[in-house]
């Protein structure tokens, strides 16, 4: 499918993926509006969209605002919905904001979309974060929900919603379940987009990575590229609607991340260390996921290698550094 001319609504558009989406569906020639709240802290960045900032339309609005959303869905033929909170320890520091732009403002879209723009399609950013802690591995869809944290339970309500409403009112959503997604334009000034931001912040700043628990635990990871182009398959393939998905990258320890780091020209260093009791009671150790279900319906591969994509970063931020560790 191509998407040259399309409308595009891209939430949290100016955050991290949103970002890279935004970047290349404007140079696929769609015609792509980003919306995004700026709430501090929070990883919306203008700098992000400095590539195509003559090529989008942004606003500034928050998506709990309903009049807002009504306006802005109609006439869209494509729906990335990125926005969310997706840190964990701030899910359990307040949980009523967490449910507020995870749950609440997803039930706003959905219900902006059914009443003015139901032949939409919307792809959600969901997580792998609800499945807490693994029974088994690989983890594919089929595995137990058992969210261990506040961000879990209200990131599988909004997936749970798109899924209602595709079938109970037809409406054309899918929900890719990322894990650990990382890359150029992600947030690193604080630890609220995953500790691999956190890692990068370490790295370029010549501080020490602190590898909680020893840093043996397993994780997958997948580079925004990787990210963006199996959105872009979600919403181009009608098989898929309807439907949830895992997504999954390379595994490495979080040792191994923090050594490529190093590698890759990062300043910092590493140590092993004991979880804070906040961080035990909700790590789920060792995770990596099958993406072998969204292979079969999109053919999707990821491309990006660990080590590539870990060594691109470095680079991007040591060259970008004033504009992601800064004044907000």
């Amino acid at each position: 499918m191509s998407f040259a001319d399309k409308q595009i609504l891209i939430t949290g558009g100016a955050g991290f993926i949103g970002s890279n989406l935004a970047i290349e569906l404007a140079g696929m020639g769609a015609l792509v509006t980003v919306m995004d709240s700026m709430l501090p802290g929070y990883g919306g960045n203008l700098f992000n969209l400095s590539p195509v900032r003559d090529q989008v339309t942004i606003n500034f609005s928050d998506m709990r605002d309903q009049p807002s959303l009504s306006y802005l869905v109609r006439g869209k033929d494509f729906i990335f919905n990125l926005a969310g909170q997706v840190s964990h320890q701030d899910s359990m520091l307040d949980p009523l904001m967490d449910m507020e732009i995870n749950v609440r403002a997803q039930l706003v879209l959905l219900e902006a979309c059914r009443q003015f723009n139901p032949s939409t399609v919307i792809v959600y950013a969901s997580t792998r974060q609800f499945y807490g802690t693994p029974e088994y591995l690989p983890v594919d869809e089929r595995h137990p929900i058992n969210p261990p944290d506040v961000n879990g339970i209200n990131k599988l309500a909004g997936e749970q919603y798109h899924t209602l409403y595709s079938r109970v009112y037809g409406m054309k959503t899918v929900s890719l379940r990322l894990t650990n997604t990382y890359g150029p334009r992600q947030l690193i000034k604080n630890a609220r987009q995953g500790f691999i931001g956190w890692f990068m912040n370490r790295a370029v700043t010549g501080n020490t990575i602190q590898l909680f628990g020893g840093g043996d635990q397993i994780r997958d990871f997948t580079h925004v590229d990787d990210v963006v182009n199996a959105l872009l398959l979600a919403a181009a393939t009608p098989a898929c609607y309807g439907d949830y998905f895992n997504l999954s990258g390379e595994k490495a320890s979080l040792f191994q991340v923090a050594d490529q780091l190093m590698r890759a020209g990062g300043k910092g260093s590493a140590e092993k260390t004991p979880f804070p009791d906040e961080r035990k009671k909700i790590d789920i150790g060792s995770f990596w996921g099958n993406s072998d279900k969204f292979r079969a319906a999109t053919g999707w591969q990821p491309v990006v290698t660990l080590e590539q994509g870990l060594n691109e970063t470095i680079a991007y931020y040591l060259e970008n550094m004033d504009y992601y560790l800064g004044d907000e």
